[in-house]
């Protein structure tokens, strides 16, 4: 475990821009990026060590290979999300509260997001929360770290099984908070385009949410006849 005497400002920000989207922009910089790391001196040399992998697997893959697998990492699923709400709220309304409440946090402690930002991450956005406690004193820095470990423990063992070079950075950021990754309980994911797809409209009227899914209900429609005299047509299909 490494104890903080100062805030390991420069670690946090290379692990919040490791953590960003792996554009070519991100990997001209990760020569100085591990040089940074390494300068400082926060971290353990296990973890180094397995920052210096993942840089090395960002910086030497396909790039195409690198950005697909990004986006089939942390945005194809709950359980490896970089949105820490996600693995607390959810879609629920109050992960909406928690982003208001951390905003006015951030802005507490001087760090305002630019609204006029069409690319502006989210406010729970580890790589966000990460250049966050980068500015915070050394007390405050353990603390909130501290308050969002279960989440980065969780998220530190889902990368894990998947044999993930991501987890190191998440496994250091654990680290400069004071905290020793371990393996937790992670329940089984489902993918997020599977949890936020709609039923299929007129699936041969079996869409879930009937009263009997999973059986075929049949709907017979009735040719409107020439109403009697005096009476009012009426309206829509019987069935």
């Amino acid at each position: 475990m490494v104890s903080l005497k100062k805030t390991p400002a420069h670690s946090l920000r290379v692990l919040a821009r490791l953590l960003g989207y792996p554009d070519a922009a991100l990997r001209a910089l990760l020569p100085e990026l591990a040089a940074a790391l390494h300068a400082e001196g926060a971290l353990s040399a296990r973890r180094l060590q397995g920052l210096d992998a993942l840089i090395r697997h960002l910086g030497q893959a396909d790039s195409l290979d690198v950005e697909t697998d990004y986006v089939e990492l942390f945005d194809r699923g709950r359980a490896t999300s970089l949105s820490l709400f996600e693995h607390v709220h959810g879609d629920s309304r109050d992960r909406g509260q928690a982003m208001v409440d951390l905003l006015q946090t951030y802005e507490q402690g001087g760090l305002y997001l630019d609204p006029s930002d069409a690319n502006r991450e989210l406010p729970d956005h580890l790589p966000v929360v990460l250049e966050f406690v980068s500015t915070l004193p050394p007390a405050q820095a353990h603390g909130f770290i501290d308050e969002v470990a279960h989440i980065l423990q969780a998220l530190h063992t889902a990368l894990s099984r998947r044999h993930s070079p991501y987890a190191h950075a998440v496994a250091a950021a654990l680290e400069l908070g004071g905290q020793t990754p371990h393996a937790v309980e992670v329940p089984e994911d489902e993918a997020l385009d599977a949890s936020w797809a709609e039923p299929e409209a007129f699936a041969g009227c079996t869409s879930k949410g009937q009263q009997r899914p999973d059986q075929p209900q049949t709907i017979q429609i009735v040719r409107r006849g020439t109403p009697p005299a005096g009476t009012q047509p009426s309206r829509g299909a019987a069935a």
